[in-house]
């Protein structure tokens, strides 16, 4: 699932993220409202490394893009939050695929970017919240979605 907003289009890295977090904050906000489970193979805390969001039940990897973004493959004409299902990544290991693809991406960044996005790790090593807006974060970076089903 890919949301494209019209804009705004001059956000700088920082903003957009904080744009990004207050959109799902306000996606989980309405979720919790419609009485929607948060999906129980993830933590809802955004400082858990095994944190996901949680959209209808089900868990989502979030990858923010927007004209401004530092890396390439982050970059896109709008602003844009494409929302990966991590049944999707589960599956493909259980296929056997996910290293092979997830080797093809990395060799991608490094081919467009030069280097290896420093801000990915695997699901379960670190809260996947630092990767959502494709902006580097240091160590002190906290995240500022909580979620109300918490």
């Amino acid at each position: 699932l890919a949301v494209v907003f019209e804009g705004p289009h001059d956000l700088d890295e920082p903003a957009f993220e904080a744009a990004m977090w207050e959109r799902i904050q306000s996606f989980a906000d309405k979720d919790a409202w419609l009485g929607q489970p948060y999906d129980d193979s993830v933590s809802p805390n955004p400082e858990d490394p095994h944190f996901s969001l949680s959209f209808g039940g089900s868990a989502f990897f979030v990858v923010g893009l927007h004209p401004n973004a530092s890396r390439p493959a982050r970059r896109f004409a709008r602003p844009a939050l494409v929302f990966n299902l991590h049944e999707q990544f589960e599956q493909l290991r259980k296929e056997g695929k996910y290293e092979r693809m997830r080797d093809r991406i990395l060799e991608r960044d490094v081919a467009i970017a030069g280097s290896v996005n420093p801000m990915l790790a695997r699901h379960g090593e670190a809260s996947e919240a630092r990767q959502y807006s494709g902006r580097l974060v240091g160590a002190d970076w906290g995240c500022p979605f909580r979620d109300p089903r918490e």
